[in-house]
């Protein structure tokens, strides 16, 4: 095969048209036979091929800087950069990451895998090369697959054409991001405006133009009011050139050929420049040029009996009892469930794109008018509009909803996809309600029980992984904990998926001591019954999915010192610690971590043998 030969970009360039036919189509099948093997992304890498060995052609990585956004379009990047033989453990334990890594390659200069934020670190790269003096490296920022739907990339944008830096923005069109219409004249007008003699020769007329006395000015600013008057009537680059950044597009992304001819003479350009690139999401695998909804974007599926397939049940029924529901969504409608609920509701799902604060700001705009606004989001993602959450729905008690689905320890994305904040944020903004269920019947319950309150938002997180199977009496209602057993010496409290990990320990522990169990349902406003029962025994160990350090178990260790001053429990806090953590399977992380049975056991022995040596 052709691809094992590819050891680095330098040696793309010794193959010709043909064999980077041949290479193209040998890359596609060894990311269908991975991806489907070990999960990730399949429909966004099928469609960038092309693309990625045009890049690898016409600049010299890791000379070049080649930034990407999303991170998760980067696996034909990964294939050509010297790891090939490592691509089979993309995403497993020990492997490589699912997105760039500057640990990984120093072809990878951004672990980019939150959207929209590319175009920034460009501004700020060639900011740096500017000021310190080496204008060589050129920085190629590609940016597509829905990113230029979030606010930031606009940012990035006006900076950088604001300050004229030399940075080349591929944008990756493929359907899901920003699409100017353009016709057959605009499209020939822009491949001659990008062509280095025609800009030249332009430069000369205009420079002759403007030399000439008295009447050389009016002529020059004729001939630009004519050009512009040109481009608003033919061609997309209106957009862009307003902010100071030269267009050249649309180029046919599958065309390796006329990609590098564009590539390089984008590379003449003085200033930021953007190359209109459209490409086909899925390219070449048949069930991904047929998926329509998201041309099997990642090979992830909504499991039956799964916290999301719960939350997707729960809000289906809640919409009809409350016509003025809303859904809200940024760009992931079936991985978070919604799509049941927008194919019953048509109008009342409403897709924001990757604009995680619009999205947040916008939900509080639609509760003061009166709807119901239902936002689910990833937990990770909800970070970036923590702000948004606390001063534009919590300043405002507006009661807005937020569903977190991957809460927690998430597993193979790694430490950008892990949702480990959500607590640790959203109970510090007053009056937010927090709930954190431990079952299936639990996201029901809670859903409803979360749009009872009226005068404050809440929010309810839930893992990535399947919740236990159900027993009879697993579920709570309203803002109280559940007593799950009881006993008198030791209290086991398990913040929402931990509580099977507390149950277990119990267990394992019976022989030994008398274990009380909480299940807090709420970790804010903290059950008081279940506060003053736990105060009762000797030893009190939290165990949460979450930071450890100003999380849930934190706030119950502070709330049992204010009930027993002298004289009050041991506690014992297990939690996450304040860590990046790498990609590997959830349980498995969980353990070396301590956050499973035998780590509540090791916790409860230690304390003992630390008791019988006072």
């Amino acid at each position: 095969m052709l691809l094992d030969n590819i050891s680095g970009p330098a040696d793309l360039r010794r193959l010709d048209n043909a064999s980077l036919v041949e290479l193209s189509a040998e890359i596609r099948e060894c990311i269908v036979d991975v991806v489907t093997e070990v999960g990730g992304h399949l429909g966004s890498n099928l469609g960038a091929v092309e693309l990625t060995i045009a890049l690898h052609r016409a600049f010299d990585s890791p000379n070049d800087i080649i930034l990407w956004d999303t991170g998760h379009q980067a696996y034909v990047h990964k294939l050509l950069t010297g790891r090939r033989d490592s691509f089979a453990s993309l995403r497993q334990p020990g492997g490589i990451s699912g997105y760039p890594s500057r640990s990984e390659s120093p072809h990878d200069w951004i672990e980019n895998s939150h959207a929209s934020t590319v175009l920034s670190y460009a501004h700020g790269l060639a900011t740096a090369q500017h000021l310190l003096g080496d204008p060589k490296r050129r920085i190629i920022a590609v940016i597509g697959d829905g990113s230029m739907t979030g606010g930031m990339a606009y940012e990035g944008l006006n900076n950088l054409g604001h300050s004229g830096r030399n940075v080349i923005i591929v944008l990756n069109d493929n359907g899901r991001s920003y699409a100017p219409t353009v016709s057959r004249l605009g499209e020939s007008l822009s491949r001659l405006r990008s062509n280095p003699t025609y800009r030249r020769q332009q430069a000369r007329v205009e420079k002759t133009l403007g030399d000439l006395p008295k009447v050389g000015s009016y002529i020059e600013r004729g001939l630009e009011a004519a050009k512009a008057a040109v481009r608003e009537a033919l061609e997309p680059p209106a957009f862009f050139e307003n902010l100071g950044i030269k267009y050249i597009g649309p180029y046919d992304g599958h065309d390796i050929a006329g990609l590098e001819k564009a590539l390089g003479n984008a590379a003449e350009i003085d200033g930021p420049v953007v190359v209109h690139v459209i490409t086909q999401k899925g390219r070449g695998y048949a069930p991904a040029e047929n998926d329509e909804v998201k041309a099997m974007h990642d090979t992830s599926e909504l499991k039956d009996g799964s916290y999301t397939a719960a939350f997707s049940e729960a809000i289906v029924a809640e919409g009809e009892r409350h016509p003025e529901l809303v859904a809200i969504t940024a760009a992931m409608p079936d991985s978070t469930g919604l799509l049941p609920f927008g194919e019953r509701f048509p109008g009342r799902l409403i897709d924001v794109g990757i604009a995680e604060q619009h999205a947040v700001t916008a939900a509080a705009g639609m509760a003061m008018g009166g709807l119901r606004p239902v936002f689910a989001v990833y937990s990770t993602f909800l970070s970036r509009a923590f702000d948004q959450v606390n001063l534009d729905v919590g300043l405002h008690s507006q009661p807005v909803v937020f569903v977190l689905d991957r809460a927690g320890i998430t597993g193979d994305d790694g430490a950008s996809h892990h949702g480990v904040l959500d607590m640790v944020l959203l109970t510090k903004v007053p009056d937010m309600v927090v709930l954190a269920p431990s079952s299936y019947a639990e996201v029901g319950q809670m859903l409803h029980d979360a749009l009872e309150c009226t005068t404050c938002p809440t929010a309810i997180r839930f893992p990535k992984t399947m919740p236990p199977a159900a027993k009879p009496g697993d579920c709570g209602s309203g803002l109280h904990a559940r007593l799950v057993q009881s006993g008198d010496e030791i209290c086991i409290i398990g913040v929402g998926k931990m509580l099977a990990a507390a149950e277990e320990a119990a267990d394992i522990l019976s022989e030994s001591f008398s274990i009380t169990v909480w299940d807090p349902r709420v970790v804010k406003p903290l059950d008081s019954e279940m506060l003053a029962d736990a105060a009762r025994h000797k030893l009190v160990v939290c165990i949460e999915d979450g930071l450890r350090d100003g999380g849930i178990g934190s706030a119950i260790a502070d709330s049992l010192r204010d009930l027993a001053p002298v004289g009050g429990p041991s506690v014992r806090v297990l939690g996450v610690p304040s860590a990046f953590l790498h990609h590997n399977k959830p349980d498995q992380l969980l353990r070396d971590l301590g956050l499973d049975a035998h780590g509540i056991v090791s916790e409860i022995q230690a304390w003992q043998h630390s008791a019988a040596n006072r």
